[in-house]
């Protein structure tokens, strides 16, 4: 392997469509792994066959290429040096964008692929900042330039102007990130010097404040170095599809020796408002033209000498001033090519050799991205230390020096981080495969054959001397497919050592916590040792074994199915590890990687054989640890749900599921979508249930009347309902650290924490601000809501949800949930006062759990309600008379089921809604097809947020908002529709109100004289709420005769 500093570990980052594997395959071709003909059409990483069907990237491949690039010495002498450049190409479309997340974290720069025509879309915004966050060095490839002479037939200075704009565009993404980091920075750097100057306060307070209040300044980072600007050659103007790229520099190189100007003076004007006086053959810029009416310089000697070529190879064929072209350019092209019909073959025989795509973008990565060892400088401090300022920092042990060096050295640390897992089918691993004989084998094979027949001839004769003689290559017996389960492999990078096949590593999984030792019972689940069975450097689809790896490289790695689930950080001493002794100072922990899309779209599998149930459950075992984007668990029913990101990403998992990982027939149910249940303040209610009090009040008991409680049911105002939703993350910490408390060697489940299709925000403020912030939100509200901080019992669903129980008991405030926080930090019990009472009030919370997890419309969640407990009055003597029967478990049940139909029934005494999963949908087409595109939308009950034309196209952005349990076969809808010219991007957004009451019939003689009284107009949210009872079993109140008077026998 090369030296750390001669390798480049970037990914191909963009929106799906916009020619990120057929940018690969020019590179490719550069590496003669493909021919340079099929470059652009063939998409050789794309290697599953529903890809290369759909045209889309479904998942990332990695591929290792050579590149041999010529240097100037310091004496003027050039050397070759010889770079390995680490390419992942990652999908575009964003029910992949799971994929997208565990490449980024492997790698230290970025090719971020922009359409010229389409320009910013969602995925590319989402892709920057996925590039942003994990401290990638990105480099703007602007691709499919030819669109721009070809189809929009734009002029020279018409393409400088849109250019300028897209780069415009994409320049204020990276700014706002820039900004919102700023605001962050500031923040935490004011909460630092505060408490920094409460420690001096204390520590000097017999000293004059002045000299305590003298404190460092606030040090603003340089936002210069992330913009993309042509000048800095970090903008590759390029066409994927014709193989040819090129930067500012390459046409500086060009010109400098004509103009006789220095080429790095000419690089920094060759962009932007600069000019060529005709006269005096210098630059000068906009404020020197005096109304001349000149072309800038980036449209004169780039845009125009582009142009010409495409006029003459494929606007209007011109023979004769192709062959001026070729001569002028000094390319040698054969006369035979020269004459061709096929003009796009033309094209990229004169661009390949003027402007190579490959060697612009190999040139570009090697100037901008850094190598392992500079880039780990910053980028490990932030992996280590998420909340660090400074960029760089100094190592605190030997670990992190070799860390932020990415040492080689026999006795550096090893650390690998594993960012997925893979599966790859048995026959596909080199040491399976079939052995090709080499030229070598093949002659000393003959040979051999021949000396055998020359010596039989001479004893027996031919006849004999052919007989047994076999020249053949031997067939070696392949294993058959079919019984041999798919093999796991790790998706990896080195970050420092040498890992060798053989060697002994420890597998350091997400939850464990560097900050206790590795005996730690809380640690112990978290710390396995594996052994490297096989290394191998990845190339698109093939593998190629190796016996070991060096620091900063991506590979493969065999032997840790059954240890690994999907991410962990491999650690090891020097040498290895030997026998079972764990050396704690080469453990380190690198997280996980952070989800982009919530799982949304739920279907339940089983086999169509129920005998081969077995293989699907291990199949779909195999198939979660494979995918970083899809879930499985086991409903209460038993059935096995998977959830997926989207439509398409179901239908792959199911592919696979059916033919690679079970092997046997399954069937799915139709998609599972999830809904919320909420109430509101409607117009035309009935009269409350509970007649004299406030609406939502319900009243009940346990059985034998022994427990009885009054609970109301309000709604949250909007206010609350959105800090809580924002702040849930806080609320599950709070939960963990009290329960942490009374149960340390509990493991906390982190994966719980999202509900099935909950957006999982980020919080508005910090933990420590929570209660100060919620009461500033409370006394915005004002009325009874602004004294309920300390009543506040718990959260709910799940402990951490849009519902809150507030205990209201004339007694007082009980079961404060702020106090048992403080009583669970100071480690006190959290029992207090009267055990008999404690015991009813964990009925009552888990009741209210129960209610608002399975609401009373269709058993979904329920969100934004709050529930008062008013009155708990307990019969003392009843109850003894209970425990001496042996009945205290019946009335703690009946409490239990009591309280939960309470706060449903308290839910439904308002006006209950459903509210729906919504997609944000993104749609690019052109004016003739927008009409189409209009139609399908509002058939399927979304509607239209937003529409913009795109300066100097076409096209159409529309932005929608479409209901989930609407968008199964959206997309292949709107396609048809449209011929193939719109293709939508499907985002899930959270979940909106429908503002519909699903028990609405027609009452009023406006409503009745409209929709008659068989109400001929379906409810919708009946609709849906009828079709998830049914799913669930429930009942549905449906009628089996609709319309009576409109049935009659029909005649034989």
């Amino acid at each position: 392997m090369t030296d750390a500093r001669n390798v480049r570990i970037i990914t191909t980052l963009g929106h799906v469509d916009h020619g990120k594997t057929t940018l690969m395959d020019s590179l490719l071709a550069a590496n003669n792994i493909i021919s340079s003909r099929m470059a652009g059409k063939m998409r050789y990483l794309d290697s599953r066959e529903d890809e290369q069907e759909r045209g889309i990237t479904m998942e990332s491949s990695a591929v290792s290429l050579k590149f041999q690039v010529t240097n100037k010495g310091e004496n003027g002498e050039r050397s070759p040096i010889t770079y390995i450049v680490n390419m992942v190409d990652t999908p575009g479309h964003v029910d992949f964008s799971g994929e997208v997340s565990t490449a980024s974290r492997l790698c230290d720069g970025a090719l971020v692929l922009v359409d010229v025509v389409e320009g910013v879309c969602t995925q590319t915004i989402s892709v920057l900042r996925q590039a942003w966050k994990d401290g990638l060095r990105p480099i703007l490839v602007i691709n499919k330039f030819d669109r721009l002479i070809t189809e929009l037939q734009l002029a020279p200075i018409e393409a400088h102007h849109h250019l300028a704009r897209l780069i415009e565009q994409v320049n204020a993404v990276m700014g706002s990130f820039f900004a919102g980091e700023r605001m962050e920075d500031d923040w935490r750097w004011r909460e630092e010097r505060e408490r920094r100057l409460a420690e001096k306060k204390e520590m000097h307070a017999e000293e004059t404040d002045a000299s305590v209040n003298a404190e460092a300044e606030f040090q603003e980072k340089d936002d210069e170095d992330i913009y993309f600007a042509p000048e800095k050659g970090n903008v590759v103007f390029a066409s994927a599809v014709d193989g040819w790229g090129f930067r500012i520099g390459k046409f500086a190189q060009l010109y400098a020796v004509k103009l006789g100007i220095k080429e790095a003076n000419l690089r920094r004007v060759l962009w932007g408002d600069f000019y060529l006086d005709p006269k005096t053959k210098k630059v000068i810029s906009y404020k020197h033209l005096r109304g001349r009416v000149l072309k800038p310089l980036f449209v004169q000697f780039v845009l125009e000498n582009i142009w010409a070529v495409y006029d003459a190879v494929v606007t209007n064929p011109n023979p004769e001033k192709v062959t001026k072209i070729t001569t002028a350019l000094n390319l040698k092209i054969p006369p035979r090519d020269l004459k061709t019909k096929d003009t796009r073959h033309l094209l990229s025989l004169i661009f390949s050799q003027w402007l190579s795509l490959s060697t612009c973008i190999i040139q570009a990565v090697i100037d901008i991205v850094p190598a392992p060892p500079v880039a780990q400088l910053t980028r490990i401090p932030k992996m280590l230390y998420p909340d660090l300022y400074d960029t760089t920092i100094e190592p605190k042990n030997k670990l992190e020096e070799d860390l932020f060096r990415a040492d080689s050295k026999p006795d550096a640390y090893v650390c690998a981080y594993v960012s997925k897992m893979f599966a790859v089918s048995p026959k596909d691993l080199p040491e399976n495969k079939k052995k090709t004989l080499t030229a070598e084998e093949m002659r000393a094979r003959a040979r051999e054959a021949r000396e055998a027949k020359a010596q039989a001839v001479a004893t027996e004769g031919v006849d004999a001397a052919l007989e047994g003689v076999d020249i053949r290559t031997p067939q070696i017996q392949e294993p058959k497919p079919q019984d041999e389960p798919e093999i796991i492999l790790g998706f990896a990078r080195l970050y420092s050592g040498t890992v060798s096949t053989g060697d002994k590593i420890h597998c350091v999984l997400p939850k464990y916590n560097t900050a206790l030792p590795p005996t730690h019972p809380q640690n112990v689940k978290s710390l396995k040792t594996a052994t490297v069975e096989g290394l191998y450097v990845m190339m698109g689809r093939e593998l190629t074994a190796v016996d070991s790896v060096r620091a900063g490289n991506i590979f493969a790695i065999k032997g840790l199915e059954g240890i690994v689930w999907r991410s962990a950080t491999l650690c090891a001493p020097g040498g290895g590890v030997k026998e079972d002794v764990v050396d704690e100072a080469c453990l380190i922990n690198l997280g996980r990687v952070s989800r982009a899309v919530p799982p949304i779209v739920r279907v339940a599998v089983e086999s169509v054989v129920p005998a081969d149930m077995h293989k699907v459950v291990n199949g779909l075992k195999l198939l979660v640890q494979s995918d970083p984007s899809v879930e499985m668990f086991q409903q209460q029913t038993g059935e096995y749900v998977i959830v997926g990101a989207g439509e398409l990403h179901l239908e792959r998992c199911l592919k696979d599921l059916r033919e690679r990982f079970a092997k046997v027939d399954i069937q799915a149910s139709k998609p599972i979508v999830p809904f919320r249940e909420t109430t509101v303040k409607g117009t035309d209610m009935p009269p409350p249930k509970t007649a004299g009090s406030p609406r939502g009040t319900v009243k009940g008991a346990s059985s034998q009347n022994i427990v009885k409680f009054t609970i109301r049911a309000a709604p949250l105002p909007p206010l609350l309902l959105d800090f809580i939703l924002d702040n849930l993350s806080i609320l599950w910490k709070f939960e963990r650290d009290r329960r942490a408390v009374f149960d340390p060697l509990k493991e906390s489940e982190e994966e719980s924490i999202e509900v099935e299709g909950e957006m999982t925000r980020k919080p508005t403020i910090k933990a420590d601000q929570f209660w100060p912030a919620l009461q500033e939100v409370l006394n915005s509200i004002g009325g009874e809501w602004a004294g309920i901080l300390e009543q506040i019992w718990m959260f709910g669903p799940h402990q951490a949800g849009g519902c809150v129980l507030i205990d209201a008991r004339k007694t007082g405030a009980m079961r404060s949930f702020k106090q048992r926080l403080t009583r669970a930090k100071a480690g006190d019990p959290d029992v207090d006062g009267d055990k008999t009472l404690h015991d009813f009030d964990n009925c009552i919370e888990t009741g209210f759990q129960l209610a608002t997890f399975q609401g009373p419309l269709c058993a979904e969640p329920v969100e934004g309600v709050a529930y008062f407990v008013e009155d708990l009055d307990i019969d003392r003597e009843g109850l003894e008379k209970e425990i001496e029967q042996n009945r205290l478990a019946q009335v703690t049940g009946s409490v239990m089921s009591a309280v939960r139909d309470a706060c449903r029934n308290g839910l439904l005494d308002w006006s209950p809604r459903l509210m729906l999963a919504m997609y944000t949908c993104d749609i690019q087409a052109s004016t003739d097809v927008l009409g189409k595109v209009y139609g399908v939308v509002a058939k399927r009950r979304g509607r239209i947020v937003s529409e913009e034309m795109r300066e100097g196209t076409s096209f159409f952005a529309v932005s929608a908002l479409l209901p989930v349990v609407e968008s199964f076969g959206f997309a292949d809808d709107i396609r048809k529709r449209t011929s193939g010219a719109a293709s939508p991007q499907l985002i899930f957004s959270g979940y909106e109100m429908l503002d519909l009451d699903p028990f609405w019939v027609p009452t009023t003689e406006e409503e009745l004289e409209d929709l008659g009284e068989k109400s001929d107009r379906a409810n919708v949210a009946k609709v849906y709420m009828d079709a998830v009872r049914d799913r669930k079993g429930m009942f549905v109140d449906r009628k089996i005769v609709e319309f009576a008077e409109k049935q009659r026998t029909l005649k034989r």
